[in-house]
């Protein structure tokens, strides 16, 4: 299903035009369609229920830190989504959206103390812990409070997740998780102490990967360590194999999730049958670009055209404090006019860039558009790590949201307004 798409010459999402969306709310302004988020949920719900598997041996837990705004937490809990959170801010923002804190998982390297006793006091399901003074400290916290806290050791398997260097997260370089040599001892350690509960493994080697080979590799090498810890008596009850499927920017052709989830519990189920007699092992999955990354646009308004001696520039009133992708990693994001082109109008390359004082603000390089000062730009793609990276860079006030739901538009943030920018500041006496 095409989501965002043209109809009689005017792009809309879902049914709802996005020149509408604009005169109403203004730009630059995000807009997420519900149904793309239910569509690409079910994709990982469908397939974890598929050939009759029981639905209460899989979780699928959306990673928050793509797109933490409330009516998209609130679409995802409502469709028996689990959630996947890096701070406690955002185990607030679940709770805030209806979340059951029972099916939080917390990831994170530098979880603080304050952290911890908050995710205890809710009782989340399991701490994602990445290191041993991490084990301790929760161990201290746990103590201190009178809890057990539930605990998998996130395994750094070394596998090459072939994606971009600052997403990549299983080689031996990165900052996240226990090395694979370490994680027996870890797990020993962890199991002789007496405020935690060693509950299960997690690993997850990066973002965006198109081939599924680099997860079952680093699958492979997780059954082999939950075997070495079953020979010690110390049993798992789940494994959980992180996310990192990636989405169509420009050309991509990524793994299709339900093909990638029914390869890994074929080898699953086949692993539990032959050294467990298929006793089951709960398996989560930490989705997030997958699930949001195509269900949302960035639309905005093109202020100026500039043309030079080596190239034009089409000056737009969104920026890289709104999406930061581009000047961060070289990202491709798709761009549509909003009023279907002409293909008799006389077009120019273009670089799409800010009004921002960095030469790194531009959001889309030599790019072929027939357009006009006032046209309406709508940048695919932007649903994953758009509004959650958006920063307030010459102060300039983030972005408005809304989600569309067939004809029906709802503002699920508003856009900040200067003076809120800087209401927490004080003069000088």
């Amino acid at each position: 299903m095409s989501y965002f798409s043209y109809q009689n010459g005017n792009l809309h999402a879902e049914n709802t035009p996005l020149s509408t969306i604009a005169q109403q709310f203004g730009t630059p302004t995000y807009v997420y369609s519900k149904a793309a988020l239910a569509d690409h949920f079910s994709a990982y719900a469908d397939a974890c229920t598929a050939g009759g598997r029981d639905p209460a041996n899989t979780l699928v837990c959306y990673s928050v830190k793509s797109n933490s705004n409330l009516a998209v937490l609130q679409v995802l809990n409502q469709l028996g989504s689990g959630f996947d959170i890096v701070s406690g801010g955002e185990l607030l923002r679940v709770l805030a959206a209806g979340g059951d804190p029972h099916k939080v998982i917390f990831s994170g390297v530098g979880k603080t103390r304050d952290e911890m006793r908050l995710a205890l006091s809710h009782d989340i399901l399991c701490f994602n812990v990445e290191s041993i003074p991490e084990l301790h400290r929760l161990n201290e916290v746990a103590g201190e409070m009178g809890k057990r806290a539930a605990i998998s050791l996130r395994v750094n398997p070394n596998v090459d997740a072939k994606t971009h260097p600052y997403i990549s997260t299983g080689l031996k370089d990165n900052k996240f998780g226990v090395a694979y040599e370490d994680a027996l001892a870890c797990y020993r350690t962890a199991a002789k102490l007496p405020n935690i509960d060693v509950t299960g493994i997690d690993c997850h080697i990066g973002s965006q990967l198109l081939d599924d080979t680099p997860l079952l590799e680093a699958l492979d090498k997780v059954i082999e360590l939950i075997d070495q810890l079953a020979s010690e008596d110390i049993h798992l009850h789940h494994l959980d194999i992180g996310g990192g499927i990636g989405i169509t920017y420009d050309d991509e052709k990524p793994v299709a999730v339900g093909a990638y989830l029914g390869r890994l519990f074929a080898r699953i189920d086949a692993w539990r049958n032959e050294k467990y007699q298929g006793v089951p092992l709960k398996v989560m999955f930490e989705p997030g670009r997958s699930i949001v990354g195509n269900a949302g646009i960035l639309l905005t308004e093109i202020q100026y055209l500039k043309y030079g001696v080596s190239k034009n520039f089409a000056v737009v009133d969104a920026a890289m404090n709104d999406l930061m992708r581009p000047a961060m990693y070289e990202a491709w994001h798709g761009v549509q006019t909003v009023s279907q082109q002409n293909p008799d109008a006389s077009s120019h390359t273009y670089d799409v860039v800010g009004p921002i004082c960095e030469s790194g603000d531009w959001l889309a390089r030599a790019r072929e558009l027939a357009v006009a000062e006032g046209d309406l730009l709508a940048f695919q793609s932007a649903g994953a790590y758009g509004m959650t990276m958006a920063s307030n860079y010459n102060t300039r006030g983030r972005a408005a949201e809304v989600m569309v739901d067939g004809d029906q538009v709802h503002l699920i943030r508003k856009r900040e307004e200067p003076i809120a920018l800087f209401a927490l500041e004080s003069l000088l006496p």
